[in-house]
C-alpha cells in the first residue's frame, strides 16, 4: 500500500476522532511524521489537510446546527481571528515555547470535561443574582476572551484544541453533546481555517500529503456527527476526556 493511500486511512481516522472528540492531531500529525516530513511542515501541512474534518462534520451536523445560526457565527468569527493570530504567531516565532505547555493545555481541557457538572453546579451555587446585567456583561467577555485564546491555539498548533474546546463550550450551558460537538467543530474549523489560508500563502505545505490526508477527513467528519448522535452522554463524555489525557501523555513524551 502506497504512502498516499495510508494518509487517505489516516485522514478518516483523523476524521471521525476530530468529530467526535476533538482530537484529529492525535491520527494524523504522527502519520505525516511518518511520512517523512520535519515538525514544523507536518504541523502546517496538518492544519491545511485537516480543514477538510470542518467541511464533513458541518455537512454531517446540519441537524444539532438547526437554530444555531447566530451562536455559531459569534463563535466562528471570534475563533477566525484567534486562528489569524495563531498563524503569524507561529511563523513569526520559535515553536518550541509554545509546545512545552501544549500537553498540560490539553490535560487541562480533559479535567475540565470530567468535571463538568461539579463545575456547573459550583457555579450555580455561587452565582450574584443581584448584579444580572453586570455579571451578564463579563460573563460574555469572559467566554469571548477564552474563545480567541483558544482560536490563537488552534491557529498556532492546534493538538488537542477540540477537546478544550469541547470542554468549556460544555461548561457553558446546558444541552446534548451532540450540539455542543457541532458548534465545536464549526468554531475550531474556523480557526483552523484561517491558519490554513496563511500557511498555504507563507508556509512550506506539503500537498502531496495534503490532499491524501484532507481526502479521508472529509469522510471521517462526515461519518462522526451521526456516531455522537447515537452515543450515550456520560461514557462518550468520559471517554473522551481519557483520549484527551492520552494525547497530553503522547505529547508530552513524544
Amino acid at each position: 500500500m502506497n504512502d498516499a493511500l495510508w494518509l487517505v486511512l489516516a485522514g478518516i481516522g483523523a476524521g471521525l476522532t476530530g468529530s467526535v472528540a476533538g482530537l484529529a492531531s492525535l491520527i494524523s500529525y504522527p502519520a505525516l511524521l511518518a511520512f517523512g516530513l520535519p515538525p514544523l511542515a507536518a504541523n502546517v501541512t496538518n492544519t491545511v489537510a485537516l480543514f477538510g474534518v470542518t467541511g464533513g462534520t458541518i455537512a454531517g451536523s446540519q441537524r444539532e446546527l438547526r437554530g444555531q445560526g447566530r451562536r455559531v457565527l459569534r463563535l466562528a468569527g471570534i475563533s477566525l481571528l484567534g486562528g489569524a493570530l495563531g498563524a503569524a504567531l507561529l511563523l513569526t516565532t520559535p515553536e518550541e515555547a509554545f509546545e512545552a505547555v501544549v500537553p498540560w493545555l490539553i490535560g487541562f481541557g480533559a479535567t475540565l470535561l470530567l468535571l463538568r457538572d461539579r463545575i456547573r453546579g459550583w457555579a450555580a451555587r455561587h452565582s450574584r443574582p443581584e448584579r444580572p446585567a453586570t455579571d451578564g456583561r463579563l460573563r460574555a467577555a469572559g467566554w469571548t476572551l477564552v474563545v480567541l485564546v483558544l482560536g490563537v491555539y488552534g491557529g498556532y498548533f492546534g493538538a488537542g484544541v477540540g477537546i478544550i474546546a469541547l470542554a468549556v463550550l460544555a461548561l457553558e450551558r446546558v444541552e446534548p453533546l451532540a450540539i455542543t460537538n457541532a458548534v465545536k467543530n464549526v468554531a475550531t474549523g474556523a480557526a483552523n481555517g484561517a491558519a490554513a489560508i496563511a500557511y498555504i500563502v507563507f508556509a512550506p505545505v506539503d500537498w502531496t500529503a495534503a490532499v491524501a490526508l484532507a481526502t479521508g477527513a472529509v469522510i471521517g467528519g462526515l461519518i462522526g456527527p451521526a456516531v455522537v448522535r447515537v452515543a450515550p452522554e456520560r461514557p462518550l463524555r468520559w471517554l473522551v476526556a481519557i483520549a484527551g489525557f492520552g494525547l497530553a501523555i503522547h505529547l508530552a513524551t513524544g
